[in-house]
């Protein structure tokens, strides 16, 4: 089914899919957000970091992370009785990409997670998502103890287009998390609008 191109209920009072990315760089708290605003147990391909790891994956900034995605989180989010929203966590780490041009087929758009410690690592995501034209918001995930920044200054570090929308998150918070959903299908519903 193409997500992308689903504007009305399915047959039989079914109700339409949207998929949703949920990317950003490793330990940025992609598994944590899918996992607080899932409605079913999320679905997740969680491995423990072993000595393998070493040298390659940079644990500046989490170094009391143990695990990482392999390949994807998934979980489900019903918005109404006509719309169902299917959340897709990316794998953070490099060497895990070659799973995102398969997890981002009929994607509506994309959240980019962003760490303000390890503001660069999510360079790639906003990259990827660009060169895709694929829509996409980035939202701040306001770890514990970390300095804050004004959303201009985000936007403008990252080299973002002023109509792409920059918002604080707490992705351990289901109500956070709704309000980053929320705020990726209005500006997907903007943009596609626009482009009629």
């Amino acid at each position: 089914m193409d997500y992308e191109h689903s504007d009305r209920r399915l047959g039989d009072g079914l109700p339409t899919g949207i998929k949703i990315l949920i990317a950003g760089g490793f330990g940025v708290g992609k598994t944590t957000l899918v996992g607080a605003v899932s409605e079913t147990p999320p679905l997740r391909t969680e491995e423990v970091l072993t000595e393998t790891g070493v040298g390659i994956d940079d644990l500046s900034g989490v170094e009391q992370k143990s695990t990482t995605t392999v390949a994807m989180d998934f979980g489900r989010i019903t918005i109404s009785d006509e719309l169902v929203l299917y959340l897709f966590g990316t794998p953070g780490q490099d060497r895990f990409w070659f799973v995102w041009d398969e997890l981002a087929l009929g994607a509506l758009g994309a959240v980019v997670l962003a760490d303000t410690r390890r503001l660069a690592d999510c360079f790639p995501s906003i990259d990827y998502f660009e060169g895709r034209g694929t829509p996409f918001i980035v939202a701040v995930n306001c770890f514990d103890g970390t300095q804050r920044y004004a959303l201009h200054e985000v936007q403008q570090a990252l080299n973002l287009d002023a109509d792409v929308p920059v918002v604080l998150c707490d992705a351990r918070q289901k109500e956070s998390a709704k309000e980053v959903l929320i705020t990726l299908l209005e500006h997907a519903m903007k943009l596609r609008e626009s482009r009629n």
